[in-house]
């Protein structure tokens, strides 16, 4: 029998993870491994952040800390209206890990979101989520060791999302596989270093719900093999306290669409274009860093620039949509339209002309073109706070076809984020009735439509704890995302920085807190521009998917 490595702390992370999800499945006697934790310790809901989506939630998560004072919002980072993929530079603040190895602590960090590039610290980080498919890992040289034990690793599905070739089954058999591969990879890298903490992530029970719709027999097979593989650690690595957490929830979007731009259009704030580049689409990107590539941007190919001239013409996507539909030959043009058409050959935002605008639709709030601020901005800075009231104010207006809000929240961004990234966050955020309503970026004529994926993003995730130094006696109803990081600290006796905006959930002894040296001092090397230039980047917060 194998000897393994045990762990004093480890820390799951289930993307999309949430107590209505985990309560079907535990009635359902599908995932008793994570019912153990979940039934047996102290479990609760994690309220998320806004924005709830994962490129930025994750680095709330593990720097204990909220967009404004880490940076990062999104897939994407603004500057001006250029754009750049967010990476493990734009979070500007020390992870659970680095605070870790400033405690002489060593740990093992797997397939976590936004860590690529990785830090430098005693144990190993192989990143996951928006890398490349062979990030750079930490030590140099430890995904080939991987894959020389395993055989295989990987970080992203063998097919693209969208490939008809496949049949759902052998689609869910690739999603099984990876699941495997992060346990396997997680188990061998603690082996090898046998580090006080552990942290691994499970994508796919994200994945599941955007890909397949929310389809109940694909969810209940990625849950299921996912409980193995956290059994199997459990099993293997004994750790004295274990942890799950979430970065969001998860469920259906019962009410409209509401098409943000199409109504700031009709209010006057939105200009638009036929052509051009456009906003980034995930699509394109994910593929490249599918294949290896380490993407940072996109431009259009030459098919895609000469789909942009015809849109000037008139000739647009939608317009061809429609033609191809009405002869039945749209899904037919689907599969040879090259990624980024449907991006350039249609009526755009013209962020250069407007008012305001949202870059994308999960950033979850208004862009105000500020003069000064933005580089052909067209709103004085001396009128910035009127308009923003107006927009604010129209906005609280907007009322569903059930006669209801749109909204339950319109507020200025500073009502949400502080720290000196915050200019990257929107002017207006937006959050909508219940998370019923999912927002939409795109001009397609009308306010409200059928939504575009009928399963997204919730507010509330999950917490759950058991072992040595969890109080199971506590509630943990008030639980939130920036608790996390301070909360593991604490269980390793380890005091998290005063920085953070989340302190230990009382489940664990409240260590204190104590000043770290800021991120850039400790840090660097990891910084991709000077201060100023940080301070001045907007950053998007769109799910680009």
């Amino acid at each position: 029998m194998t000897e393994h490595s045990d762990l004093d702390v480890l820390l799951i992370g289930i993307d999309s993870g949430c107590l209505p999800v985990f309560d079907r499945l535990n009635d359902e006697g599908r995932i008793p491994n994570l019912a153990s934790i979940y039934e047996d310790g102290v479990a609760g809901p994690l309220e998320s952040q806004i924005p709830p989506w994962t490129p930025s939630a994750w680095p709330s998560l593990y720097t204990g800390v909220n967009p404004g004072k880490h940076g990062a919002y999104s897939f994407v980072s603004f500057d001006g209206y250029d754009w750049e993929v967010v990476s493990r530079d734009h979070v500007r603040e020390h992870s659970i890990w680095e605070l870790l190895d400033d405690r002489g602590k060593s740990s093992v960090v797997l397939n976590v979101p936004v860590t690529a590039p990785p830090a430098e610290i005693d144990g190993a980080i192989v990143p996951g989520f928006i890398g490349p498919e062979d990030p750079p890992c930490h030590p140099e040289g430890v995904i080939d060791d991987i894959k020389e034990a395993l055989g295989e690793y990987r970080v992203y599905p063998e097919y693209t999302r969208g490939e008809t070739t496949l049949s759902d089954a052998e689609k869910l058999d690739e999603y099984h596989e990876l699941v495997r591969l992060r346990r396997k990879a997680f188990s061998y890298l603690v082996d090898e270093y046998e580090p006080d903490f552990g942290f691994v992530q499970f994508q796919k029970t994200d994945t599941v719900f955007h890909e397949f719709l929310g389809d109940e027999d694909a969810v209940n097979e990625v849950y299921e093999t996912t409980d193995e593989e956290v059994g199997k650690l459990l099993d293997d690595h004994d750790p004295e306290t274990v942890i799950i957490a979430s970065d969001h929830g998860m469920g259906p979007y019962e009410k409209e669409e509401f098409r943000v731009n199409e109504y700031l259009r009709d209010e006057g704030y939105v200009e638009t274009v036929k052509g051009g580049k456009g906003m980034p689409s995930w699509n394109p990107i994910r593929q490249g860093l599918r294949e290896g590539e380490n993407e940072s941007s996109w431009e259009p190919n030459m098919i895609e620039r000469i789909a942009a001239t015809a849109a000037k013409f008139g000739l647009t996507a939608n317009r061809v949509g429609a033609g191809l539909r009405h002869v039945g030959l749209e899904e037919i043009a689907k599969q040879y339209a090259p990624n980024g058409v449907v991006r350039t050959a249609n009526e755009q935002v013209d962020f250069r002309s407007s008012v305001a605008y949202m870059r994308a639709r999960t950033e979850l709030g208004v862009r105000l073109n500020v003069e000064g601020r933005e580089p052909e901005g067209v709103v004085p800075e001396a009128d910035y706070e009127s308009v923003r009231q107006e927009i604010i104010e129209s906005l609280r207006d907007a009322t569903a076809p059930d006669g209801g809000p749109v909204f339950e929240t319109v507020a200025p961004r500073e009502d949400y984020f502080e720290g000196p990234y915050d200019e990257g966050a929107v002017d207006i955020v937006t959050v909508p009735r219940d998370f019923d309503h999912f927002l939409s970026a795109q001009l397609l004529g009308d306010h409200f439509g059928e939504p575009a994926e009928p399963w997204n993003h919730k507010l509330e995730g999950i917490v759950a704890a058991k072992g040595e130094g969890i109080d199971e006696s506590v509630s943990l109803a008030d639980a939130h995302l920036f608790d996390i990081a301070p909360t593991v600290l604490g269980a390793l006796g380890v005091p998290y920085s005063d920085r953070m905006d989340g302190t230990p959930l009382p489940i664990v002894d409240d260590p204190g807190s104590t000043t770290y040296a800021a991120y850039e001092e400790r840090s660097p090397a990891a910084a991709t521009a000077d201060d100023s230039t940080v301070e001045g980047r907007l950053s998007d917060l769109g799910y680009l998917d």
